[in-house]
């Protein structure tokens, strides 16, 4: 209302032309709808042009007063965040009927040092933890600006401008409820540090966020700069602007951009992230993200044979899985009798092993591939094969890595081994073993 207030007043001198808009989230009964009709009594008589939005009209097909709550189920958002979007389009929208390329918004400074603790405690980064701008691009749609005039006042300075000039406000209900994590800020943990720890906290945060602000603009400047001319090597950047460079690709491609999501693309070049069974991303060498879909099934159709002529040799699969293996003479009588392998279990989060098979029971010649429908494994003490895909489930492998592990089939398509998993007891050692394959693998990726 004190926006308002000032707003009206600077019309009047500079010929703006306004509109007042009002989302009813209607999250508060009566509350709500008193709000409204209080906003939309004060646009009449300062005679500014009134537009309403209610939530229910917005989400549809269910009671008014649970609009909000099932849009945030849908979306499986927070309902504060629901709130938020739900917000943003209407005012977009409102700004696009109205042909106004503007809207005001009254966020003040304490609003800032709530937001900079909220944003601090989620593991935000530098251009997270700056806070608000006096203007940026709407959310919802970048053709409209969001300008913030009050985001220099306190919220005293407000208050003492409403009494001073008689401005009539209302105040939210919700602001007082300590079940919101912002209202525990505002209310217990802000004024406990000022109290004991820092007088001048509002000046000191304001003063570190704005500090934050120039430096992450910098940053993305120079990050952006980079994307244009590829040079010098990616490798070669600043940790800062690798990461920046990281997350404005991400972002262009439409997809989330976390921390671990660019640091697993920041220090692994080509080796590939699965966002979704269906989805993958890796960085190349020269800093590019590439973005790879397969099949709905979510099967990899790699595949790499090898020979297993000679003693020793090496390989690697899709650079990711390192694979080693020696073929040497069995001596039985230093072995016991019927040894099962060097693994009888292992879960398919390590990053390594070693496992031993019967070298001619394997073949001269195998595959390593990833997981295909209908593949069958008898794992070592079993006494019959199961579906790898029942495997994975009482392993509990997450789907998504299923994809991502490597297997290994004889010439016939018989599977002796799964990474991370136990041997195969068709191609165990035994007392008539004469060759014995030492299989060590490497997964570069752990």
């Amino acid at each position: 209302m004190v926006l308002l207030r000032v707003l009206h007043i600077l019309a009047t001198e500079r010929g703006w032309r306004l509109t007042v808009a009002h989302f009813n989230h209607q999250l508060r009964g009566r509350s709500s709808d008193a709000d409204e009709r209080f906003v939309r009594r004060t646009a009449e008589r300062l005679a500014i042009p009134f537009v309403g939005g209610h939530a229910s009209k917005v989400v549809g097909r269910v009671p008014s007063r649970g609009a909000v709550q099932t849009f945030a189920r849908e979306q499986k958002l927070s309902l504060e965040m629901a709130a938020r979007r739900l917000r943003h389009d209407f005012l977009a929208r409102t700004a696009r009927q109205q042909k106004t390329p503007t809207i005001a918004l009254g966020h003040h400074a304490d609003d800032q040092v709530e937001l900079f603790f909220l944003r601090l405690l989620r593991g935000a980064g530098g251009e997270g933890l700056a806070g608000m701008k006096w203007s940026n691009p709407s959310p919802s749609d970048h053709r409209v600006m969001l300008v913030r005039p009050l985001l220099g006042c306190s919220r005293k300075e407000i208050e003492e401008f409403a009494q001073n000039e008689k401005v009539a406000f209302r105040e939210d209900q919700t602001n007082a409820a300590l079940e919101f994590l912002r209202n525990r800020f505002r209310h217990q943990l802000l004024p406990l540090l000022v109290k004991q720890y820092q007088p001048a906290l509002s000046k000191t945060v304001l003063r570190l966020m704005d500090v934050l602000g120039a430096e992450s603009e910098l940053v993305t400047e120079q990050a952006t700069n980079w994307m244009k001319i590829r040079q010098p090597v990616f490798d070669n950047l600043p940790v800062a602007v690798q990461r920046r460079a990281l997350q404005l690709q991400l972002i262009r491609l439409g997809l989330k951009a976390d921390f671990d999501r660019i640091e697993h693309l920041r220090l692994q070049p080509d080796a590939p992230l699965t966002l979704s069974p269906g989805l993958t991303v890796r960085r190349n060498t020269i800093g590019t993200l590439e973005t790879r879909r397969i099949d709905v099934s979510g099967f990899d159709s790699a595949q790499l044979v090898v020979n297993l002529a000679g003693k020793q040799g090496a390989v690697m699969f899709e650079r990711r899985v390192k694979l080693t293996w020696q073929i040497v003479a069995e001596k039985w009588g230093r072995r016991p009798a019927c040894p099962a392998g060097r693994q009888a279990g292992r879960l398919p989060h390590l990053s390594g092993g070693e496992e031993s098979f019967d070298a001619d029971k394997v073949g001269s010649t195998i595959a390593v591939r990833h997981w295909r429908p209908g593949d069958r494994f008898q794992p070592i003490g079993m006494h019959s094969s199961v579906k790898l895909q029942d495997l994975f489930s009482n392993q509990k492998v997450p789907r998504a890595q299923r994809h991502q592990l490597a297997v290994a089939t004889t010439a016939g398509g018989e599977l002796f081994w799964v990474e991370g998993l136990r041997i195969s007891e068709q191609f165990k050692l035994d007392k008539n073993t004469l060759r014995r394959l030492n299989w060590h693998w490497k997964n570069l990726l752990r």
